[in-house]
């Protein structure tokens, strides 16, 4: 076990403020706490995307329900102000483990969901004037070695399996006509996922829902649930419906703490490029883009000319530990901002920086078995989602969605998605979980050294880390 290094301020670049997103917004200023004890008709317990969303659509389709958020710091202060701005369509857990789990039918129909979250979060932005730069521009994967180029023809040949996926497949240079990644040697085109500013989407979707009459309480952490009560510091909201939507905060609830781990993803975001940076790289597309690698990597192309690009770095702290307000390991920084000029010589200056303005960490929910999960009990009124390993900027809407119909009781073709009441073993207990999760990334990485030296195929060593992790 190792002490966080990432509680001593960096030089140069900022680091933590939560994120860049809302550094550049301007940090908010936490609204007022719970003023004393309420009672409602549906209390939801965190202001992230699966909140929000949730309280969007229970607001529109029953104005007369008196919803109350409570949130511990502000609207967006864990992943959703945090993320890579991906507004992808990926199944958590992959199809195929689906399919196998649930069979074609029930699969198709939960992919075709997710497709069209994608399209709906962003009628709803347009709708409803939230400005979240968004470009639906496509994802590219990225192979940079022949063991990922192995993984793509891979991906590909599944990928024609499921022919509404719409894919590509690009050789060396028609990737390079669209983005010139150093190394390249393929790629793939998929179409259904935009890039956004995941700040502005989750401050603008908090003000819809209070335009909307839900009422948020900032500065209002949930110390415990009991019966039909969440209790705080500032006194206990009783409502029929309770529904939990704190992704990778969920361990800090008492009896939680093994349910979903909180699994760290770092940032870092350049300098505004200037022209003749971006005449080298191209990306005019503002596709989303992310690498092979068993510990990948994932970049967006900003409103404003930077590059943002998220990783791993310290995966998993002792005892399901949460960040202090995104604080990141110098060496965190450093390792990024190496695979970074790896992905784009271009970026560094003459003196061999790279020009990195901001770094950032965040948590994310991963259960045991890496899929997410919708689950209400209409007996207790107690309701949760979340788990979505990373996935979540669309998921959430669905999962809003679904909890939505949950609660008002209505049998709809999202009630019956596979993740709906899907249970799963709870994680190990400490220490185990830490070395666990250490050992597998420590295998990731060293699997993925032995790929860029030169190995054709995948490493047994990532192999062997997937069936132990069950990704």
């Amino acid at each position: 076990m190792t002490r966080d290094s990432d509680q001593t301020p960096l030089p140069g670049p900022a680091n933590g403020q939560v994120s860049f997103w809302h550094a550049q917004l301007g940090q908010p200023e936490p609204g007022p706490p719970l003023e004393g004890d309420r009672n409602a008709d549906v209390a939801i317990i965190g202001a992230g995307y699966t909140g929000l969303w949730t309280a969007y659509y229970l607001a529109q389709a029953r104005p007369d329900l008196r919803v109350e958020v409570l949130e511990a710091r502000f609207p967006g202060y864990g992943a959703s102000g945090r993320n890579g701005g991906w507004l992808a369509n990926s199944m958590t857990g992959g199809t195929e483990r689906c399919v196998k789990a649930h069979g074609r039918a029930a699969t198709e129909a939960f992919q075709h969901d997710l497709d069209a979250a994608v399209d709906e979060v962003i009628a709803v932005a347009a709708a409803e004037g939230i400005e979240a730069d968004i470009v639906k521009g496509g994802e590219l994967l990225v192979a940079r070695n022949l063991a990922q180029l192995s993984r793509l023809r891979a991906l590909d040949a599944q990928l024609q399996d499921w022919p509404s996926e719409r894919h590509r497949v690009l050789d060396a240079d028609e990737l390079a006509d669209r983005i010139r990644v150093a190394g390249a040697l393929g790629g793939i085109h998929l179409p259904q996922c935009a890039r956004l500013n995941p700040a502005k989407l989750v401050r603008g979707l908090a003000e819809t829902v209070r335009r909307l009459g839900v009422r948020i309480h900032e500065q209002t952490p949930v110390r415990r649930i009991e019966g039909d009560r969440l209790v705080t510091d500032h006194g206990t909201v009783r409502a029929r419906h309770l529904l939990r939507c704190t992704e990778g905060f969920t361990a800090l609830l008492p009896g939680h703490r093994r349910d979903w781990i909180p699994m760290n993803s770092s940032m870092i975001i350049t300098d505004p490029l200037p022209r003749h940076v971006w005449d080298r790289i191209g990306w005019d597309g503002m596709e989303t883009v992310e690498d092979l690698a068993h510990a990948y990597v994932y970049l967006q192309r900003t409103a404003d000319g930077r590059i943002a690009l998220g990783g791993r770095g310290v995966p998993y702290r002792y005892g399901s530990r949460v960040d202090a307000d995104g604080r990141t390991a110098p060496e965190t920084v450093a390792a990024l901002s190496r695979i970074l000029a790896e992905f784009f010589p271009a970026v560094r200056h003459d003196d061999g920086r790279v020009p990195v303005a901001h770094a950032w960490s965040g948590v994310l929910g991963v259960p045991r078995d890496w899929r997410p999960t919708v689950n209400y009990d209409p007996t207790t009124g107690h309701g949760h989602a979340g788990g979505y390993v990373g996935t979540g900027v669309t998921a959430t809407n669905l999962a809003g969605r679904t909890l939505a119909d949950l609660v008002l009781g209505q049998d709809t073709a999202r009630t019956r998605h596979p993740w709906v009441c899907h249970t799963v073993r709870r994680w190990e207990p400490e220490p185990l979980r830490y070395a666990g999760v250490h050992g597998l990334y420590r295998a990731y990485h060293l699997a993925d050294a032995r790929e860029s030296a030169g190995r054709p195929s995948t490493h047994p060593l990532a192999t062997l880390a997937d069936l132990i992790s069950g990704r």
